[in-house]
């Protein structure tokens, strides 16, 4: 078994089928939405294949270390994640090409209109799973 990270992003990765930013959805359009990921993670449990998801709010602040003291605190100008990732899941498949058919089922949750998004998900592997297979 290997873990992959499926990821959801909120911009970065081509547009969507259903490309209707998810403000602009009705609440039972968000209900559903939020039905199917929780459906479709039940399902991976059954399997065992699934480990952990969480959606992410879009707020957040990029913070670093210097030296002795508080650490700066800074917004910008570069991509933060805030404004890219949506949310992941993390799950634990027999192969590669498990991970891509579970990220292609996860592709299909319903957007605006109830029609299934199509959005684009990155998958990566853990790298503790690479290293292991390397040793």
């Amino acid at each position: 078994m290997a873990k992959y990270l499926l990821l959801k992003h909120y911009r970065g990765a081509p547009a969507p089928v259903n490309d209707v930013p998810m403000d602009q959805w009705t609440p039972e359009e968000f209900s559903a939405h939020v039905q199917y990921m929780r459906d479709f993670a039940a399902r991976l449990e059954e399997t065992g294949e699934f480990v952990e998801h969480h959606a992410l709010l879009p707020e957040g602040t990029f913070v670093r270390y210097d030296g002795e003291g508080r650490p700066p605190v800074t917004d910008g100008p570069f991509a933060e994640t805030k404004d890219l990732i949506a949310g992941w899941m993390v799950i634990d498949v027999e192969t590669y090409e498990r991970a891509l058919e579970v990220a292609g089922e996860l592709s299909a949750a319903p957007g605006a209109g109830g029609k299934p998004i199509h959005e684009w998900l990155e998958v990566r592997p853990f790298m503790a799973e690479q290293l292991t297979v390397i040793e």
